[in-house]
C-alpha cells in the first residue's frame, strides 16, 4: 500500500475526496454533499467522474490490489431507506470502477445505511460528516477478510457519561 499513497494523492488532487491511511488499508471519501446530485440522490455529480476514474485506472492495473466500496447514511429518515440509498451511492461509484476495467473478484460493495457513523446524527454537520462514500484499497487476498469486517458492523452511538448525578 505504501506504493499507492502518493500515486492516489495525486490523483485525488484538487478534488473533495479525501484519502487516509489506516493500518493496511488506504481509504478515499466521498462526502456525498460534494459528490452525489442534492435532486437524485444516488447520482454521482460530474465533477467527481474524473477523480473516481482516475483511481480506477490507477487500482485496475495492478491484479493484486482489491477494492471494498461502502456507501454510509446520517441516522434521518427511515432505516431500510437510509440502506438501501447507502448501497445505491456504493453501486454508482462501483459502476466507474467496472467500466474501468477492474474485475468482479477484485470489487465488493456494501450499503451499511447509518450503522458506522464517524460523528453524532444530532447536528447539521454530524450528518453531513456520515453521508459519505468509502473506497478501500487493500491487497486482494484480504478482501473477503476486510468485507467480513463490514457483515455486521456494531451500531455507534455517542455516550454522554460526564455530569451524571452520584448516587
Amino acid at each position: 500500500m505504501d506504493e499507492y499513497e502518493p500515486r492516489l494523492r495525486e490523483a485525488l488532487k484538487d478534488s473533495k475526496l479525501e484519502l487516509e491511511r489506516r493500518d493496511d488499508l488506504l481509504v478515499v471519501t466521498a462526502p456525498v454533499d460534494s459528490s452525489f446530485n442534492p435532486d437524485r440522490p444516488s447520482m454521482l455529480l460530474p465533477v467527481t467522474l474524473g477523480p473516481f476514474s482516475r483511481v480506477a485506472k490507477l487500482l485496475e492495473k495492478d491484479p493484486k490490489t482489491g477494492v471494498l466500496i461502502l456507501g454510509h447514511a446520517d441516522s434521518s429518515g427511515q432505516d431500510k431507506l437510509n440502506r438501501d440509498l447507502s448501497q445505491q451511492r456504493a453501486q454508482a461509484v462501483a459502476a466507474i470502477f467496472r467500466l474501468s476495467g477492474l474485475q468482479r473478484d477484485r470489487l465488493q460493495l456494501k450499503g451499511l445505511g447509518s450503522d458506522m457513523p464517524r460523528a453524532a446524527n444530532d447536528s447539521k454537520e454530524g450528518r453531513s460528516l456520515n453521508r459519505r462514500v468509502e473506497i478501500l484499497v487493500t491487497p486482494q487476498e484480504t478482501l473477503v477478510a476486510v468485507l467480513a469486517g463490514y457483515t455486521h458492523p456494531l451500531k455507534s452511538t455517542a455516550v454522554v457519561v460526564a455530569d451524571q448525578p452520584k448516587r
